[in-house]
């Protein structure tokens, strides 16, 4: 087989404004329907009946979140020679990422259990994520953020009328101090690794069910990006219940790309560990490239290992260059505006197949973030 070559890197200097994209994604416009303005009504006032409400932000979430883009990439697979790739891409969701489908469903579940507020650390995307579905929810939203971040994202949050309260330190002392003020003031909790892990897996393993609904079977490889490992796991239960269901024939291999050396997972399994170990934190430097994919302690990683474990998976180290390069050769090629943090899993593919040409198969990258 013809050796492959590597997709162009493009020159370009980190402090192009073009660049500022720090977990910066871009929302879809208008945010939601405009047919849902009475449901968002109903669901947001609290002196409605809770079953009228919860009856409203179910008809929004059903409506407004998940059920992505799923589309062939002809043009890439001509690209990097692998043939019947396809992209998942979760930037149509409202806030333009896959946070949207655990924040809409835990501040659902916030609402059915009788919470009036909801708490979570964020650097950018979650954030904006959950201040809108608690807006919709009529729930008041505190969101924490390391104050050494700056997001373009924060106005949207305030717009959405959540609270954000900076704090010192990095985002696993911003998980830290939210998770107290959840527990110190009978606050709703959305951050991964808490009591709502189970809620978070189940809402990501939609995606596996809309993959499934697409494909009829499962793909040989799904690839996506991996930070705390939350999203990776998530899908891997979804497809392991179809799985074990007689749905689908077989499981398929996770792949997962990540910045170089800062990530647990990746580093776990390159170094065939059985569980994750915390990094230095002081070796961690984030870029407005990377950010969405570093961390000293990922707080799903154990999860996210043991998907890749089971199913013979692979992970790759992705480069912010190279990030770069491919998320513009998705625009170029595939006309899909996406994060370059959210090309690590495609990237991983591409590795993986250079280095062991890959069979002929279904081939499923997902897509995580839309850039404007």
């Amino acid at each position: 087989m013809k050796e492959m070559e590597s997709p162009p890197m493009p020159e370009f200097e980190m402090n192009d404004p073009r660049l500022s994209l720090m977990d910066g994604a871009s929302s879809q416009v208008p945010i939601i329907a405009p047919e849902l303005e009475k449901q968002k009504e109903i669901a947001s006032d609290r002196n409605q009946p809770l079953d009228d409400r919860l009856e409203a932000y179910e008809d929004i979430l059903d409506s407004e979140v998940g059920d992505t883009t799923f589309s062939r990439a002809r043009n890439i697979e001509r690209e990097v020679g692998l043939r019947q790739i396809y992209f998942k891409f979760e930037g149509g969701n409202p806030t333009g990422t896959q946070k949207d489908r655990i924040a809409f469903a835990q501040s659902m579940d916030a609402l059915r259990r009788g919470f009036d507020a909801i708490t979570v650390a964020t650097c950018g995307n979650y954030g904006v994520a959950v201040a809108l579905a608690a807006s919709m929810a009529g729930l008041h939203c505190i969101i924490y953020i390391p104050e050494g971040y700056h997001t373009k994202r924060v106005q949207e949050m305030r717009g959405y009328g959540a609270e954000i309260i900076p704090v010192p330190g990095d985002y696993e002392n911003a998980v830290t101090v939210s998770q107290a003020r959840a527990e110190s003031g009978e606050i709703y909790d959305a951050n991964p690794g808490g009591d709502n892990t189970a809620l978070q897996l189940k809402a990501y393993g939609e995606v596996a069910y809309e993959i499934y609904d697409e494909l009829r079977d499962a793909p040989g490889v799904v690839a996506l990006p991996v930070s705390n490992g939350t999203t990776l796991a998530g899908i891997y239960k979804g497809f392991l219940s179809l799985y074990r269901r007689g749905k689908t024939s077989r499981m398929p291999r996770m792949f997962a790309g990540s910045s170089h050396g800062k990530n647990p997972i990746v580093r776990a399994f390159m170094k065939n560990t059985f569980q994750c170990e915390d990094l230095r934190p002081e070796r961690i430097r984030g870029t407005r490239i990377n950010e969405p994919l570093i961390n000293w302690h990922a707080t799903d990683g154990d999860h996210a290992l043991e998907a890749l474990k089971n199913t013979r998976g692979w992970t790759s180290h992705a480069s912010d260059k190279a990030m770069v390069s491919f998320s513009r050769l998705l625009s170029n090629l595939e006309g899909l505006n996406v994060l370059p943090a959210s090309t690590a899993g495609l990237i991983a593919l591409v590795e993986c197949h250079r280095k062991a040409p890959l069979p002929g198969d279904r081939y499923v990258v997902v897509l995580t973030g839309r850039k404007s």
